[in-house]
């Protein structure tokens, strides 16, 4: 298919482009080196206090959970303060090892349009005022990019910086991680290793902790639908971050459909309030009853809905790896990102992976906003039998997997 293979090219030079530094870039290096040379004093120091730096949003946040846990597990009587964007401290904060959870509009995060200023460099020597408040013995930067978070740190005289040894990360750091590509719950594991002994792989456990008032809310909600007693809770997320990743409403209801024939009980539609047009838009092609719950749950109430779901669906995104750390069956449709990193933390019979063949995926590209959506079909090339599929396999999966702690436990 010649139109295809001369459109993957295209995209490989685009993204290519969009990777290389720019002189902006190696302006902002020169500065940065410039910065961390300065004489920060280091502020009186607390031995227990740890400042945990994620700038990132709701999926990002939750893949660094593992460290975290291991850390608190680790050095039982330290102090964590979780400094972390406003948008993602409801998840940080259910986590009981966080004694704090501080927030500030890391720039760059606010999913707002960015434009060169040094606005940026005076919030972080403003913000480095305030955190010295805390007598922070050490800092965990968890982005392994996140320069500004260094700098940061550094700025409110941290002695103990800890990041991944990135060029403009670095100078900012005491001590520099090597960095080495994988998935992003083992580089946070690899953050905490001057505490923690890195355990194996199948040992990590990627988990949110539910408690029984989410549940409760969760189950008069779907009362108020008539979602019958005992039914099981077939779940599609539908949205995702960039439109890049998002699929096709008719595609959506196809397997919405298939998946009401298969196991007798309507879908349940989650997501957040500027979601719902693009719910209903698939509603509205369904034959079969649904269920919306988008914009009616918080995220740990969101946990409780995934929670003993049959299967929750839908492309790379924070709900997604939050039914994962609900400990439910997952089909994710992946596109510009890359599974090796950012996929979902468990085995691959419980949480499935789809992607497209094109050649130019994973791009790792998610803004695409100046380019015809037309041009990265990486997600719309999925097709909707091949999500029924992997949906009818993780169940079952699931059941076998029951079936066998059943027995263990009898």
């Amino acid at each position: 298919m010649p139109g295809r293979i001369d459109l993957a090219r295209r995209n490989q030079a685009l993204a290519a482009r969009i990777h290389a530094r720019t002189t902006r870039q190696r302006a902002r290096s020169v500065l940065l080196q410039m910065i961390a040379h300065l004489p920060f004093p280091t502020a009186a120091d607390d031995d227990q206090t740890i400042l945990l730096i994620r700038p990132d949003h709701l999926g990002d946040v939750l893949l660094t959970t593992p460290a975290i846990q291991a850390l608190a597990r680790a050095v039982p009587h330290a102090r964590l303060v979780a400094l972390v964007g406003p948008w993602s401290a409801e998840v940080i904060s259910a986590y009981p090892e966080i004694d704090l959870t501080l927030t500030l509009p890391f720039p760059g995060f606010t999913r707002t349009s960015r434009t060169a200023s040094p606005r940026p460099y005076w919030q972080a020597w403003r913000w480095a005022q305030k955190l010295r408040h805390l007598k922070a013995k050490s800092a965990i930067i968890f982005r392994p990019d996140h320069w500004w978070g260094a700098m940061l740190a550094a700025m409110a005289g941290i002695p103990q910086r800890i990041g991944f040894d990135l060029p403009d990360v670095a100078p900012f750091l005491s001590q520099a991680i090597p960095f080495k590509k994988g998935h992003a719950v083992e580089l946070g594991m690899s953050l905490v290793s001057p505490w923690v002994e890195t355990p194996p792989r199948e040992a990590i456990r990627l988990h949110f902790p539910v408690v029984e008032e989410d549940r409760q809310y969760i189950q008069e909600r779907l009362r108020e639908w008539n979602f019958p007693d005992g039914a099981p809770r077939v779940i599609i997320h539908p949205g995702a971050g960039s439109p890049i990743k998002q699929w096709s409403p008719a595609y959506w209801a196809h397997v919405a459909d298939r998946l009401v024939g298969e196991w007798g009980a309507p879908i349940i539609f989650t997501g957040s309030d500027r979601e719902l047009r693009t719910i209903r838009n698939i509603t509205h092609r369904m034959a079969a009853p649904a269920i919306i719950l988008a914009g009616e749950t918080s995220v740990s109430q969101l946990a409780a809905l995934y929670d003993g779901a049959r299967v929750v669906i839908g492309p790379d995104s924070g709900p997604l790896h939050l039914a994962v750390a609900a400990g439910t069956p997952t089909v994710h449709l992946y596109g510009p990102a890359d599974p090796a990193e950012f996929g979902p933390w468990g085995s691959p019979e419980r949480h499935a992976v789809l992607t497209s063949d094109i050649a130019c995926r994973p791009c790792r590209v998610l803004d695409w906003n100046s380019d015809d959506p037309a041009n990265h079909p990486c997600v719309r090339d999925i097709a909707p039998d091949d999500v029924i599929a992997a949906a009818l396999h993780v169940t079952q999966q699931n059941s076998q997997h029951d079936d066998t702690m059943t027995g263990q436990t009898t």
